[in-house]
């Protein structure tokens, strides 16, 4: 039989997989000899085996939990059951990839009545009690779902009505507290089991229950993380860092996880056990003071830390106990940090010969590098408001939005297309889905190490905790702060690098690249083999795609230079000329026009590569639709309403995207795609005499036969060598493609490459045409498809390897054997998709292009797809 528990000194943290992250790295830290309190793992794979089968517990598992008590009981010298020398455990969850709050955890399991009597001989009456009281709470809501603000409601009522806090009851009030626990139960109709044994068999079953609850798979997918892995359970012998006052309990991270600088950033509770430090209920101290309450237990953190940081190469998020002066490390993790601090800790820790270049750049997601580069308030708007509040500046990024005061209303609002500030007294796991959609998170309670912080920190989301000056009333749906009500839907703007709040919106800038953003890029481009081109025409998107270090322009669409006013009328002219003089006059004022434009978008691109698409869509989208537009047009072209309405019903198409566009324009219609690239090269020309190399390259769409490009191609290159002879200059070296974005062109991939000088993959189309699905209407369906595991990701966003990725591999294949070295990109929307940049390396792309804002994230991803 397969082994199904693990002490923490037999497991490694190579064991992942099976022990999760949290027992892989509590058995690594018994081997490097590190205070961990004793105890013992439950595989993840028990996990599944259960999920799958209830039976799995009662016929296998549990009497392999008791034979692993029997053992922890001979380890520690304590019992679990009896009354002498009182043992008690943590149960907690512990998935492959850290899912901080996501999944349950309960402390102090093995306490009932009488034990808590002798317990409170061995401690004393309120510390006995109150693990007792903590203990009833989290197994009532963790294994019977009773929500524990029912048992606060409890506690505060006593607390009232005794005119005393918890912490100063006697042993009589106590019990009563604990009899109305209890009572909560009943009213629930269930009972807190006695026996010690049948807590922890509930307890297991819980947490394993855990990993499908909604706010967990919520995560998973927002994270990308397999739901099939399924959690490990830890079970670990308590330490107490709620026994009295040389007693405490904290989070500390080992590099500031906002900024990334190498200082402890943590915080810690005297007497007060881990959970009230990650639920925001008492404001914690800063890990600095611990030195001044406890300085021996501090040295002794100071020493274990660095040991972990070294040791696992990365900066460690540590949780901590200290009893009675005694410190004990509980749990490491590679700590979740922002963007900023991700990019500034892997740098550092390359400078301080703690890992390589190659590692620090695999240390960044191509994610973190499109946080970077988003938004942040303009300074100049800034200075002219003042903050109405300020917290702590959990997450950095600026947002704006209505307030709302439940996950279910930021769900409501965002679905009728408004942005949401997630406004709380603190957030727990539940309120998952409401964050992930929110633009800022704010509470008004908890730190740094808060929930709030620590999963908004891992989503790249702004984020501003511990704002004590908000009295958030969230029934009343309102927010008091000094002589300002907020209700909800009032606009706000969070600034979560400052921690300030603004009343009303503030615009936003993107901000300057910074250096070292721009080192880890140059280190990428070091590694790098397929290069990134952008897919860009207006001039600001062309400067801003060299600004990002695009290598070229992959695909600049010539139809989006039709749509000004002007334009669009001769465009409209053209389509519905009578007769040649009419066709021509458009013609030669549409020659004008897009010669400026390839002046300008040439004289930005210099000598990088240009691929300019002739145009592509079917000539109805430049015709009006709407009684007065056409009556309007009509009036332009000094011609009957009715007579313009036939000419453009009859062009009117039933699938106007397989019909008369792309090349096939271009065959009926020769004389604009001549007019294009005359344009084109009466624009290179003049900027060759003004001294710059240029290097157009013409791309024709929606090939799907050799002939069609022959044709194309031949009267292209005739009217490129009269442009030449018309400048009396000697031609310069250009080149003419084609966008593969068929099946069929795909299959005849080795015909297409004898004419072709180039192929670029225009995957949004090559993907409609496959599948069968319109890029435009997927939406209605694709979520249904991906909840009900049809597909994992929607094809346009992410490439279809198995099947798109298929055709492009077999199209590159013929090409090769035709042209070996033939140039070949990638310009549709998954040109930018590290997961697709991947399999472009493999296969054996050139380049990949995509939209400006995307191309510092695919320079890191095509390193990347190297290193790997």
């Amino acid at each position: 039989m397969e082994k199904l528990i693990y002490t923490f000194d037999e497991g490694r943290s190579g064991n992942k997989e099976l022990l999760g992250g949290k027992g892989a790295n509590l058995a690594e830290m018994t081997h490097l000899g590190l205070p961990v309190p004793e105890g013992f793992t439950i595989t993840t794979e028990c996990c599944m085996n259960f999920l799958a089968d209830a039976s799995f517990f009662e016929k296998q598992l549990k009497a392999e939990v008791l034979k692993a008590i029997q053992n922890l009981e001979s380890e520690t010298g304590k019992s679990f059951t009896s009354t002498e020398n009182i043992l008690l455990v943590s149960v907690r969850s512990g998935a492959v990839f850290s899912m901080p709050g996501m999944m349950d955890t309960i402390l102090n399991l093995g306490l009932n009545d009488h034990r808590v009597q002798d317990f409170a001989k061995l401690t004393n009456v309120n510390f006995a009690y109150d693990c007792y009281r903590r203990l009833l709470q989290m197994f009532g809501d963790v294994v019977y779902g009773i929500h524990k603000e029912q048992f606060n409601v409890l506690l505060h009522q006593m607390e009232k009505s005794l005119n005393k806090k918890v912490t100063d009851f006697n042993e009589a009030e106590h019990v009563e507290l604990i009899e109305s626990y209890k009572n909560l139960f009943s009213k629930n109709k269930v009972a807190f089991p006695q026996d010690p044994m049948e807590q922890l068999f509930e307890a297991t079953k819980a947490v394993f229950k855990s990993w499908n609850n909604q706010r967990a798979k919520v995560y998973r997918d927002l994270h990308h993380i397999p739901h099939h892995l399924g959690t490990a359970v830890n079970v670990q012998s308590m330490v107490f860092g709620n026994s009295g006052e040389e007693s405490g309990t904290g989070v500390v991270f080992t590099r500031n996880p906002s900024v990334g600088d190498n200082k402890l950033f943590g915080e810690f509770l005297i007497n007060a056990q881990g959970e009230d430090v990650v639920a925001g209920i008492r404001t914690p101290e800063p890990i600095e003071s611990l030195q001044t309450i406890l300085p021996e237990a501090y040295n002794d953190f100071i020493k274990h830390s660095h040991k972990l940081e070294q040791h696992y190469k990365d900066m460690q998020d540590i949780e901590f106990t200290i009893e009675n002066g005694k410190l004990y490390i509980l749990q490491t993790r590679n700590g979740k940090r922002t963007a900023k601090a991700t990019l500034k800790i892997a740098l550092d820790l390359a400078a301080e010969g703690l890992i390589s270049k190659e590692e620090a750049i695999m240390r960044v997601s191509p994610e973190v590098i499109d946080q970077l580069i988003h938004p942040v308030f303009d300074t100049e708007k800034l200075t002219a408001v003042d903050a109405f509040a300020t917290g702590l500046p959990a997450s950095p990024g600026a947002a704006t939005g209505s307030i709302v005061f439940t996950a279910d209303k930021a769900k409501e609002y965002t679905a009728l297309g408004k942005k949401v500030i997630l406004v709380r007294q603190e957030t727990s796991p539940e309120d998952i889905e409401g964050m992930v959609v929110s633009e800022a998170i704010v509470t008004s309670r908890g730190g740094m190490t808060s929930h709030a912080a620590v999963v908004a920190r891992g989503m790249g989301t702004c984020c501003v905790t511990g704002c004590e000056a908000l009295t958030v009333n969230e029934s009343a749906k309102t927010v008091l702060c000094g002589n300002h009500t907020l209700t909800e839907g009032d606009m706000i703007s969070v600034d979560g690098s400052t921690g300030s709040l603004y009343l009303g919106e503030i615009p936003t800038i993107v901000p300057e690249n910074d250096q070292s953003l721009q080192q880890l890029l140059t280190w990428a481009d070091e590694c790098a083999e397929l290069k990134v081109r952008a897919n860009a025409e207006t001039l600001q998107d062309l400067q801003t795609a060299i600004d990002f270090g695009a290598t070229g322009i992959g695909l600049a669409r010539t139809e989006h230079m039709f749509f000004g006013e002007e334009r669009v009328l001769e465009m409209r002219r053209l389509i519905l000329a009578k007769d040649e003089e009419e066709v021509q006059a458009a013609l030669n004022k549409l020659l004008s026009f897009q010669q400026e434009d390839f002046y300008q978008m040439l004289k930005t691109v210099q000598d990088k590569p240009m691929v300019i698409r002739l145009l592509d869509p079917p000539m109805h989208e430049f015709l009006p639709h709407d009684a007065n537009e056409i009556k309007s047009l009509a009036d332009q072209l000094n011609r009957y309403p009715s007579a313009v309405e036939k000419q453009i019903e009859k062009l009117q198409e039933t699938n106007p995207m397989l019909g008369h566009r792309g090349c096939r324009l271009g065959i009926t219609e020769p004389l604009i795609y001549q007019m294009q690239v005359k344009a084109i090269f009466n624009s290179a020309i003049q900027l060759a005499k003004e001294g710059l190399t240029i290097c157009p390259e013409i791309m024709v769409p929606l090939i799907s036969e050799k002939a069609e490009l022959d044709y194309v191609k031949s009267f292209l290159t005739e009217t490129i060598e009269a442009t030449f002879k018309e400048h009396q200059m000697e031609p310069f070296p250009y080149e003419i493609g084609t966008m593969i974005e068929l099946p069929r062109a795909c299959i005849i991939a080795d015909q297409l490459a004898e004419n072709a000088d180039f192929f670029s993959f225009g995957t949004n189309d090559l993907t409609q045409m496959t599948f069968g699905f319109s890029r435009d209407d997927i939406g209605k369906f694709i979520n249904t498809y991906k909840e009900k595991q049809i597909m994992q990701q929607d094809p346009f966003q992410v490439l279809d390897q198995s099947g798109v990725g298929e055709l492009i591999k077999l199209a590159v294949d013929k090409a090769r054997q035709t042209k070996e070295n033939m140039m070949i990109g990638i310009c549709g929307e998954v040109g930018g998709n590290p997961e697709s940049i991947a399999f472009f390396q493999q296969i054996g792309i050139d380049y990949v292009s995509c939209s400006p804002y995307r191309i510092p994230a695919a320079r890191l991803a095509v390193a990347q797809a190297v290193l790997k």
